[in-house]
């Protein structure tokens, strides 16, 4: 509303003084009266719903994540043989949970970073380069995730 006044005061004011500059300069306050209430409606918004970051002039979308389902040994091991079954360089009929990715999958070094990155994907955690060496069964890595995640049975 003050927005609005603002400009019909200064509308009005510029019509008595000046014909030559009437039309620009209206245009041009109106459209910073109306900058100025969007920001002012903006800043309300994004402090009254909590939808919006602001990150200088930009909105950012803020994700509410619940919490995940609660893990059990044989979840994280359902979820670690499917994420290995679906990578592409892996038979499923050779793969177990106590298999080799190097000696019985036949993989190398890339394949094995692959495969971590997945699993990193999967669980939503990272995994250092130094835990990431000593995964090279699945048996391995259902183990350290169940560590990570203080799942004991």
């Amino acid at each position: 509303m003050a927005a609005a006044n603002l400009v019909r005061s200064a509308f009005s004011g510029l019509l008595r003084k000046s014909t030559t500059y009437r039309t620009p300069v209206v245009c041009r306050l109106s459209t910073v009266a109306l900058q100025q209430k969007y920001h002012t409606v903006k800043t309300a918004v994004t402090l009254y719903n909590n939808k919006y970051l602001q990150n200088g002039s930009q909105k950012v979308d803020v994700r509410h994540y619940s919490a995940g389902p609660p893990l059990s040994l044989e979840l994280i091991e359902q979820r670690v043989l499917l994420v290995l079954k679906l990578y592409d360089k892996i038979c499923a009929e050779k793969l177990n949970v106590n298999c080799h990715f190097m000696t019985d999958l036949g993989l190398d070094s890339l394949d094995h970073v692959e495969i971590i990155m997945a699993m990193e994907d999967e669980f939503g955690f990272e995994i250092p380069d130094g835990d990431a060496e000593r995964l090279v069964r699945p048996k391995d890595i259902i183990q350290y995730i169940a560590d990570k995640e203080d799942i004991y049975e």
